[in-house]
């Protein structure tokens, strides 16, 4: 037990021994801020949920909880971004003398028990006040509380074992791909589906305070924990005794000679191409992205699940933006293994910041191309991939571009389970949040006020503008990064792992 408060008690003081902390006050108070708009964003769709279900044949909580599972997907996703696996906090207790077992076991109560887990309350719980109090009383409300919770606390353990056996290798996606598409066919080929009744009934079960229902979701929490543990256990042993097999030749080197012509930005562009392609984890991450794409691509392009407006210009977005997010979230956080041998010759930072820019903003090429399927299909409009497309590389690369100036954690290229570096700071966060914040800031504003033609012509000019004075505003990131490159390369060296 006090191993166990010890590591709470680590687990609240990590953030604020970071070095960032006392130097990123404004980024606290955006993460306070939008952490407290949520929760009452939460309560308000909850809210309106329970009045707006009102003249439904059946009662509102029925229909809430027979979509449940799309809650629990959306769950999924939002993870991503902003948890950590109990890996990446392991390897500053390696040496202590603890048992390894045990701390990866109380890393995963703690994972458990974390704040994220109540975050869906903030929905549940106003909606639960208003209908389930008519039948249940507040009993019923608080064993419906307890039971959302259990069910989240169950999709943080298998979104654990997803995202690390994904640190693995990338062909791990197709198991969360299968069981989020097996329920995907269970929801929409039956004319009865069994999916939504089935989640109805487990609703059904948390308000009434069915015991065998609790009993059943504890024994499934407790069976992904075990699963995790052991997991989590075999590859921190095969990373730490390096285990892994090296015998893997490169049969065949590209110089990518056609650079040359380029000068010194060409050189750094072929020391991007080879991190990006040669790197096993920038190439994972790369295919990740690549599968993300092609599939929102084609379920754009044949289908009528995104059609609406909406829908359909925040998935165009998206295609173009997780690209960019990809690639200048981490800014300079590889470079960091060798920052000292970059900071030796004059200017080359410069032209290593318009190698990238150039770079990833060919990369966008890739969404383009394959959103042009829906072009064909009539599902999209040339100027409307157009318009994003040009806006995500000048606006909103120009916004991930002042990462470069505070970003000063090395990212590790090797190790995986074991990283804590690769865990993106409240400013990486923050940055990330903004890139699918602003495009609608500017979109939305232009369709209220003209039409969505005259919106998409908006994004295409301001992304041509920030596009052709990139020189300039890349010059004066380089300006800053100079300034304060002693700070950055302190933090770089006190991050690499040793």
């Amino acid at each position: 037990m006090n191993l166990f408060l010890e590591l709470r008690r680590h687990g609240r003081l990590a953030d604020k021994r970071h070095p960032m902390y006392e130097k990123s006050r404004f980024t606290r108070f955006w993460m306070y801020f939008m952490a407290v708009f949520w929760a009452g964003y939460l309560i308000f769709i909850g809210t309106t949920f329970a009045f707006g279900f009102e003249g439904a044949a059946v009662e509102p909580y029925h229909l809430l909880n027979s979509g449940l599972v799309f809650v629990l997907a959306l769950d999924f996703l939002m993870r991503f971004p902003f948890q950590k696996t109990p890996t990446q906090e392991v390897k500053p207790y390696l040496l202590l003398p603890v048992r390894r077992n045990r701390l990866i076991d109380f890393l995963l109560i703690r994972s458990g028990l974390s704040g994220f887990n109540l975050l869906w309350l903030f929905l549940f719980a106003p909606f639960a006040l208003i209908t389930v109090t008519k039948f249940y009383g507040l009993w019923g409300v608080l064993t419906y509380c307890v039971g959302i919770w259990l069910l989240m606390v169950l999709n943080n353990y298998w979104f654990l074992l997803c995202k690390t056996l994904l640190s693995e290798r990338i062909w791990w996606v197709l198991l969360p791909v299968a069981v989020y598409g097996g329920l995907a066919l269970g929801m929409f080929l039956p004319d009865d589906s069994p999916v939504f009744d089935w989640f109805l009934e487990l609703g059904e079960g948390f308000i009434t305070g069915n015991a065998w229902v609790f009993l059943a979701l504890l024994a499934g929490i407790g069976l992904m924990w075990w699963v995790n543990s052991r997991v989590i256990r075999r590859l921190i042993y095969d990373e730490l005794n390096k285990t892994e097999d090296t015998t893997v030749e490169v049969k065949t080197l590209s110089e990518y000679r056609f650079l040359d012509r380029y000068g010194m930005t060409g050189e750094y562009m072929r020391l991007e191409l080879k991190l990006m392609l040669r790197n096993k984890m920038c190439r994972k991450s790369l295919i990740a992205i690549v599968c993300a794409v092609a599939a929102i691509s084609a379920v754009i392009a044949f289908t009528d699940v995104y059609s609406s407006g909406g829908m359909n210009n925040f998935w165009v977005m998206y295609n173009y933006v997780i690209v960019s997010l990809l690639a200048f979230s981490t800014l300079m956080g590889y470079e960091g293994n060798y920052m000292d041998g970059l900071m030796t010759r004059r200017e080359s930072i410069f032209a290593l910041l318009r190698a990238k820019y150039v770079l990833y903003n060919l990369v966008l090429l890739l969404p383009f191309l394959l959103m042009l399927t829906g072009v064909v299909t009539g599902k999209l409009t040339l100027l409307q991939i157009l318009g994003w497309g040009l806006f995500t590389a000048g606006p909103v690369n120009f916004g991930f571009f002042q990462l470069a100036v505070y970003n000063n954690r090395t990212v590790d290229l090797n190790a995986k389970m074991t990283s804590r570096n690769n865990a993106g700071t409240g400013l990486q966060q923050l940055a990330s949040f903004g890139a699918f914040m602003l495009p609608w800031i500017v979109y939305l504003p232009l369709v209220v006020l003209f039409n969505e033609t005259v919106a998409y012509w908006g994004l295409l000019v301001l992304g041509l503008a920030f596009i052709l004075t990139s020189r300039l505003w890349i010059r004066n990131v380089y300006t800053r990064l100079m300034k304060r490159r002693y700070k950055n390369m302190e933090g770089f060296r006190d991050s690499r792992q040793r």
